[in-house]
């Protein structure tokens, strides 16, 4: 079992910053990669970055490159989003997720445990 807290969410302005970040228990940290998903009011829930077990194999999707970061320090058994340049149309419900073994995905089926989410909102 993994149990997965989100937490650094918030309301900021357009081209503000935020870190989310999300601590895990239950299971040897580096046994799983991590992934960031949200929801926006409204749509689906979408792949947003993700990070491999040894913080090796980082990717994105589109419309954060170059604005969000994601790290682990599996001293701390957390991942962090660094949410730069933020808009809009970032805010959402941030969900952190771990993914059993080895390989890397960014489809949600394959990410077996959840957190509960964080709320960023951006204003215009």
């Amino acid at each position: 079992q993994v149990q997965l807290v989100e937490s650094g969410g918030g309301l900021v302005q357009t081209g503000g910053s935020l870190r989310l970040s999300c601590a895990a228990s239950g299971r040897t940290f580096n046994d799983y990669s991590v992934g960031w998903f949200r929801r926006a009011p409204g749509k689906e829930r979408e792949f947003v970055a993700r990070i491999g077990r040894t913080a090796t194999g980082t990717y994105y999707t589109d419309s954060v490159k170059g604005r969000f970061t994601i790290s682990r320090d599996n001293a701390k058994n957390t991942v962090y989003l660094q949410m730069n340049s933020l808009k809009p149309e970032d805010t959402a419900v941030y969900f952190c997720a771990a993914k059993i073994g080895p390989g890397r995905s960014s489809w949600e089926e394959d990410y077996n445990y959840w957190g509960q989410g964080t709320q960023v909102t951006v204003s215009s």
